[in-house]
């Protein structure tokens, strides 16, 4: 059974009655009433739980409607503000950024793009729980850590490919030498 809020002559709220105890308080079918699962204050004829009040005098009174009062108690408003669109959650290029350098140039630092997968998985949540800042918050810092998994895999490459032209012209290098040796020009 319904609990009921009304608002009396003098614009006050009154309330919680049951339907029953609605009857004592001397309700007119203007008077406006509210109870939980309504999105605003209706007239009491309106109410169809409440018709019984007034099947006994088809005439009860009529009064012109009052708003209900400043400060009165008002029903949660239905409408919802129009969200803003989800951040970008980076959460596939933080996967990448952090699996692939880490299999091709064997990279432990690379590992440090998980931190930015942790925060790229807390976008969607925090979103979703209607916190906007802490979901955009989340984005930023998956950027960042994504972005830095990404230099240090540009560094790591660039270290191998350092590394190999060294190597191959340490090679030719020692090829140059072994020749100059053969050639007959040290000969003991």
């Amino acid at each position: 059974m319904n609990r009921y809020f009304y608002i009396d002559n003098q614009g006050a709220q009154k309330g919680t009655f049951s339907p029953e105890e609605l009857r004592g308080e001397g309700l007119k079918k203007d008077t406006l009433v509210w109870t939980q699962g309504m999105s605003e204050w209706k007239r009491a004829a309106e109410v169809s739980e409440l018709d019984f009040l007034f099947a006994e005098n088809p005439y009860a009174g009529f009064q012109q409607p009052m708003p209900p009062p400043v400060g009165a108690f008002y029903p949660p408003q239905s409408q919802q503000q129009p969200q803003e669109p989800m951040p970008k959650n980076w959460l596939l290029e933080s996967i990448l950024a952090t699996v692939l350098p880490f299999l091709f140039c064997s990279s432990v630092f690379s590992l440090l793009g998980i931190i930015g997968i942790v925060h790229a998985s807390q976008v969607e949540s925090n979103y979703l729980k209607g916190d906007y800042n802490a979901a955009l918050e989340s984005s930023k810092k998956a950027r960042q850590w994504t972005k830095i998994a990404l230099w240090i895999a540009a560094g790591w490459l660039l270290l191998w490919i350092i590394g190999i032209v060294v190597f191959i012209s340490l090679i030719g290098s020692m090829a140059g030498f072994e020749d100059l040796i053969h050639s007959g020009a040290y000969e003991i």
